[in-house]
């Protein structure tokens, strides 16, 4: 869990500075990673933006599903390349996406193709305005 929790605070710190944390080997914490890599625990490396700064325009939008539609949808959206992350939630909404454009217009067009899904039920998308952690 260490070795996650350091990983998630710097997906870039070197495995020697872990292993000098953990009291192990580089060895012992590069073959945990590539095993946690293996099991699909660690499924990817991600840098963390200050999306003004970037001129990118960020928005975790919920969606209500139709039970019956949710994996139909989950696939649909996995392939859109502006979608970076998918979560499968309970609470408020079936599904949060995050997703990604180079302007607001394409955001909002982003949005208005997802709400035309057979069994998307409501689209609820809240714009990023500041990262602030």
């Amino acid at each position: 869990m260490e070795i996650l929790m350091n990983l998630l605070r710097n997906a870039r710190i070197p495995k020697t500075k872990i292993a000098e944390k953990l009291g192990v080997t580089e060895t012992a914490i590069r073959k945990r990673i590539e095993k946690l890599e293996e099991q699909r625990i660690l499924l990817r490396y991600r840098a963390i933006l200050d999306f003004k700064k970037a001129g990118l325009f960020v928005s975790f939008t919920g969606l209500d599903v139709e039970p019956e539609h949710i994996w139909k949808i989950i696939n649909i959206l996995k392939e859109l390349e502006e979608v970076s992350a998918l979560y499968l939630t309970s609470g408020d909404h079936t599904i949060i996406a995050e997703i990604i454009s180079d302007s607001f217009e394409k955001l909002n067009e982003i949005h208005d193709r997802i709400s035309k899904l057979n069994g998307v039920k409501r689209v609820c998308p809240s714009i990023v305005l500041e990262v602030v952690k």
